[in-house]
C-alpha cells in the first residue's frame, strides 16, 4: 500500500524516481522496490518521505487519520457554541461559512 501512495505522490509532484532517490539519499532501485512492493521503506525513510511530500506518516502507511475526525468534531463544537457580535446565535449559513474558512486555514498550514 505504501508503494502506491509513494508513486502517486511522486507523480503529483512530477518528479522521477531518480530525482526522488537523490532527494532522499537512496538509490533509484530502492524507490522502484518501494513502489512495486518488493521492499518496505525503513521508519526513517517513511519519516523523510512524509516530510518531503508534506503528509503524515499515517497517511503514507494507509492508516486512518484520527486527527482529522477529532479536528472536525472540535471545529463543529466550537462553531455551535459561537455567538454573533450581537450575542445572538449564528444561523446555519454563517456556521457553514466559518467552518469552511477554518478548515481552509488549517489545511494551508499543513
Amino acid at each position: 500500500m505504501i508503494g502506491q501512495t509513494v508513486r502517486n505522490l511522486r507523480k503529483q509532484k512530477r518528479i522521477s524516481q531518480t530525482e526522488l532517490a537523490k532527494i532522499l539519499h537512496v538509490s533509484q532501485q530502492t524507490i522502484t522496490a518501494w513502489e512495486t512492493g518488493k521492499a518496505e521503506p525503513s521508519s526513517s525513510a517513511v519519516s523523510n518521505l512524509a516530510d518531503y511530500f508534506n503528509v503524515t506518516t499515517d497517511y503514507l502507511l494507509g492508516r486512518p487519520e484520527k486527527q482529522t475526525e477529532s479536528r472536525q468534531q472540535t471545529i463543529s463544537e466550537a462553531i455551535d457554541t459561537a455567538m454573533a457580535n450581537d450575542g445572538k446565535e449564528l444561523d446555519q449559513h454563517d456556521k457553514d461559512v466559518i467552518k469552511s474558512l477554518i478548515e481552509a486555514y488549517l489545511d494551508n498550514k499543513k
